[in-house]
């Protein structure tokens, strides 16, 4: 028997849903029904389940008289039920995609069955046997409607599907779906069978060249009417529905493809002809339009295939697919080599291939890749800009807003480039009239644009200009120039007429203030000031601009000076000092501050050591941002400086508490940490909070490299900050009104923004200057462990030397957890600008991702913290890194993102194996990695002899094999010695880790 045959009969073997009983007057009613709406003019198909109904009834099976159920008996009701089932589907025009999405496998199996039999296929050959050029055409199309189906089956159940929630449940239902299920899996399992022949008479099938035929309702008509007495007319070429050569091969390109490229999973020369399927398929629809009366492609689905047939056959194919502009162009993108991207485009200004909207997508890919900081790119926008340009010059389009903003400073350079680029896009002995014409009158509106003459000069002077123009017209233009230039030099040389109406004196002081509000020129200001106190003594300048701020410490005793004169000068120049130093205009900070220091010296000496202090202040940053950057140590001179600003005992003098904490930042950062342990002032500790906690700070560091990590300054150091974290607000004081820190362990910082409940922000003054790693480190992992202390807490942090720290707090419920957790957040945001590198950091903050849910970003930092310490992988990570904590927080971060072949191999990773956890995972189904593709990175020999049972147990053969192949490899052998099997599961955790970075990167 043929397979064909053997689908028939598991088909009409299987129990169909129970129709209800149908007398032989209703059923031949109901067929003149159908007939009645097949014949409507209405667009409505009818529905594909009358093609189950009809085929139910007709395979209903029958009882005999001792109760034996019979196979359905062939007799003239059920014929006819066969026929209609044929007849709607002829109605469809055998379009494939809609029987497909509205029947099951197995109904579709026997209606197809039903049409090879109508069709006088032989029953007992296989197609692959059959010559089609010598079938008659409807007998001809009746096999590639089959062998296509099943192509089409397999295919679609290689996808995965998603689970339907099943309903509450019912026995009967439950039955039936059970029997559909395995009624599908038979036919399913005889179809990959019979895979090699079906594709074998597709391929025979492109072959030939000729038209086809297939039954439409008439013909089947005519075959019911006496089927022994069939004449030429159903068999012969111009019967029933014509279905062109070129249909044909379109529709059988595209099913071949689709299978060729669901084996290339397994061998990777099958791309090649799944390739050349998909492309013969583009050309086809290209030459007859995507509409016909026989089929649809999903065009975008076919545009999938070919680019995923391109990209898998590049490296073999690479001729072809740098043959066309587009490939060239992304090849170019994707590699970043730019300087070939704009060739392509000043060689399409002469062929005018690409279409517009392509050329400005690039465009805009390359603006996007622009703004994200990549600097280099702004030259390449500017030369893709100028090709487009001049190509939507020549194709009479308007000039895009985006070529005037880049040319809003043009430069010599840009000039050099774009007559580049219209000498080369237009050939002067072959251009039209009215190309020359708007190439032309592009140049000519340049110049007009154009403010600089030099500019001007080198277009007017150019070979392109000089033939495009006549002389006549050069004229012109130098005379429209020159008319042009007195009103260029209106905004610099005033009209007569007007500015020599005498101004009045509100309108004299608004522009000196104006001036005032925008000069950074110190001996400026004083000059303006001096112009506007003589024009009035009413005003207070000081308060021109908002913007304008001066901390109040320094604001009261400014705003004290008598002098009006003198008392606007030196806060202006105070004003303007702080807003340099804030934008870190450092050079013209120091200008202003020596002037303000220059002048107060001469009558106070209190805003003499305000100026002093804000200059040690001005030089700390501008050392940080510009010699310390490199890593060069600080002059003696500026670190003197700074002790001696900490040691200050001047009475009754200002201070800016940001003073304090960059100084105390300073020398925690330059590792001055034997005078902050040693050599500080006992009373300069006990007074200022930042000098203890940088003691503390340093005497902790100083302590950590050591052989054992003392625990005293640590503990100190703990207590110090539990108290800065805790909401009450009750202080003691000592008889000086000062909150002490050393008698009563109440952290004297709490004073200073104590009505402040975040302490991300009490702390940004501080803690966010430190840039020492060892500095940062110390206090990261500080307050992890006091966010891992409270009680509630699901998910620790892991951080480096945080053993150091108390394991207990006596009052939690005094701690704000909450800013706790925020602060921590923050820190190690800020740590990884400090070094992005620090593998530490990168745990920490994985690990808060990772209590917060976030997994897929919790991946991303633990592969991160792995790759740096590891030459990306190149080399072993190292084990105080990828603990086993940190692989099980892995582990759980892909089972929670459905990646569970992931799971399973990070379960390898661990000290111990967990076979357990790898089990379980590979028993899901619905997994959202690749799969399969993962097994070559698993070295352990018992998960992988689970895959290959459980792969056998599903009849999974693809995977099975796949599974079976990763096991026989010699090196993964039992029998070998201990260091090769290490080196094996060496080089597959490596591979297995350097693909889940480029996933999660």
């Amino acid at each position: 028997m043929s397979a064909e045959a053997a689908d028939r009969e598991a088909a009409t073997s299987s129990r169909p849903c129970t129709p209800p009983q149908t007398s032989w007057f209703e059923f031949l009613l109901e067929e003149a029904l159908l007939e009645q709406h097949l014949q409507k003019p209405s667009p409505d198909p009818p529905p594909v389940q009358l093609i189950v109904q009809f085929l139910e009834q007709a395979s209903k099976p029958s009882v005999n008289e001792q109760n034996q159920v019979q196979p359905p008996p062939d007799n003239k009701r059920n014929r006819i039920l066969k026929l209609l089932a044929l007849k709607v589907a002829a109605h469809l025009k055998w379009d494939l995609d809609v029987l497909e999405k509205s029947l099951s496998v197995p109904v579709l199996n026997m209606l197809l069955n039903e049409l090879l039999c109508i069709s006088k296929v032989p029953p007992g050959t296989k197609h692959v046997d059959v010559d089609l050029s010598s079938l008659p055409p409807t007998t001809a199309m009746a096999i590639l409607l089959y062998n296509r189906w099943a192509i089409r089956t397999i295919v679609q159940s290689s996808f995965p599907v998603k689970q339907v929630k099943p309903g509450p449940p019912q026995l009967n239902v439950m039955n039936q779906m059970q029997q559909e299920k395995e009624l599908t899996e038979n036919i399913l399992k005889v179809l990959k069978e019979q895979a090699a022949d079906s594709i074998l008479v597709l391929e025979g099938a492109l072959k030939l060249n000729k038209d086809l035929y297939v039954h439409t309702i008439r013909t089947l008509d005519l075959l019911a009417v006496e089927p022994g007495m069939v004449n030429g007319e159903t068999e012969s070429s111009t019967a029933g529905l014509k279905i062109s050569a070129e249909e044909i091969q379109c529709q059988v390109c595209y099913d071949l493809g689709a299978i060729y490229f669901q084996q290339g999973s397994t061998n990777a020369a099958v791309h090649e002809n799944a390739k050349e399927k998909f492309f013969r398929t583009k050309e086809l629809i290209a030459k007859n339009g995507s509409s016909s009366l026989h089929f649809t492609i999903d065009e975008e689905r076919l545009a999938g295939y070919c680019q995923a047939c391109g990209v898998l056959t590049s490296s073999s194919d690479d001729a072809s697919q740098q043959a066309t502009p587009y490939s060239q162009i992304h090849s170019c993108m994707k590699s970043g080599n730019y300087q070939d991207l704009v060739k392509i485009f000043l060689e399409d200004n002469v062929t005018l291939s690409l279409p517009v909207q392509f050329r400005q997508s690039v465009l805009r890919e390359l603006f996007q890749k622009a703004q994200q900081g990549n600097d280099a790119l702004d030259e390449v926008c500017f030369k893709v800009c100028v090709c487009n340009t001049v190509c939507d010059v020549l194709q009479g389009r308007t000039i895009d807003i985006q070529f005037c903003q880049l040319f809003l400073k043009p430069s010599k350079e840009k000039i050099d480039f774009l007559l580049e680029v219209c000498s080369r896009s237009i050939n002067l002995e072959n251009a039209s009239e009215a190309l020359k014409r708007k190439m032309a009158a592009f140049l000519k509106n340049l110049c007009l644009g154009l403010e600089d003459l030099q500019l001007v000069f080198m277009i007017s002077s150019h070979e392109l200009f000089i033939k495009l123009l006549k002389d006549d017209e050069r004229k012109l233009l130098i005379d429209q120039m020159r008319k042009r230039s007195p009103r260029i030099n209106l905004c610099t040389k005033p009209v007569t007429s007007f500015y020599d109406i005498p101004a009045s004196a509100s309108v004299n002081i608004g522009q000196l203030e104006h001036q005032l509000i925008l000069s950074v020129d110190p001996w400026r200001i004083r000059q303006i000031l001096i112009e506007l106190h003589g024009m009035t003594s009413e005003r207070q300048f000081w308060t021109v601009s908002n913007k304008w701020e001066v901390p109040n410490v320094y604001g009261n005793v400014i705003l004290g000076i008598k002098d009006n004169l003198t008392r606007d000068l030196v806060y202006i120049l105070m004003a303007k000092g702080l807003h340099c130093c804030a934008i870190k205009d450092f050079v013209h900070a120091k200008q202003l501050f020596a002037a303000c220091l220059e002048l107060v010296t001469e009558f106070s000496p209190k805003l003499r050591q305000v100026m002093l202090n804000e200059m040690l202040l001005l030089d700390i940053y501008t050392h940080e941002a510009g010699a310390g950057v490199s890593g060069e140590r600080p002059p003696s001179d500026l670190i003197s400086r700074v002790r001696g600003y900490l040691e200050m005992r001047v009475p009754d003098i200002p201070l800016r508490q940001v003073i304090a904490e960059e100084c105390v930042a300073f020398l925690l950062n330059w590792r001055e940490n034997e005078y902050l342990t040693m050599q500080v002032p006992l009373p300069l500790v006990q007074t200022n909070p930042y000098v203890k906690l940088g003691q503390l700070l340093a005497a902790t560091c100083k302590e950590l490299p050591g052989p054992k990590e003392s625990r005293r300054t640590a503990k100190d150091l703990w207590e110090v900050v539990v108290q800065i974290c805790s909401v009450s607000n009750q202080h003691k004081r000592g008889n000086d009104g000062r909150v002490s820190l050393i008698k009563h362990r109440e952290s004297t910082l709490g004073i200073m923004y104590r009505f402040h409940r975040n302490i991300s922000f009490l702390f940004f003054f501080f803690f966010f200057s430190l840039q020492e790693p060892l500095v940062l480190t110390t206090i990261l992992s500080l307050f992890v462990k006091l966010h891992n202390v409270r009680e509630d807490i699901v998910n620790d942090i892991a951080a480096e030397h945080i053993s150091i720290w108390p394991s207990s707090i006596p009052n939690l419920q005094s701690v704000d957890f909450e800013a706790v957790a925020v602060t921590v957040k923050e820190l190690v945001s800020y740590a990884l600008t400090i070094n992005a590198n620090n593998h530490f950091w990168l745990i920490i903050q994985a690990d808060i991702y990772f209590a917060t849910n976030q997994y897929s970003a919790a991946l991303h930092y633990y592969l991160q913290a792995g790759a740096v310490c590891s030459d990306f992988f190149n080399k072993m990570v190292p084990p105080d890194v990828y603990t086993d904590q940190v692989i099980k927080r892995m582990i759980k971060c892909c089972s929670l993102l459905n990646c569970h072949t992931q799971v399973a191999i990070l379960c390898q990773f661990l000290r111990e194996v967990d076979y357990k956890t790898a089990f379980k995972a590979l028993q899901e189904q619905n997994s959202h990695d690749a799969m399969d593709s993962y097994y070559e990175y698993i070295w352990d020999v018992t998960i992988l002899e689970y895959l290959t049972y459980l792969h056998h147990k599903r009849g999974e053969t693809d995977k099975r094999q796949i599974a079976i192949k990763a096991i026989g490899q010699t090196e993964l052998n039992a029998s070998n010695p201990e260091e090769v099997l290490q080196l094996a599961a060496q080089r597959r955790k490596k591979k297995f880790l350097q693909a889940m970075a480029k996933l999660y990167f």
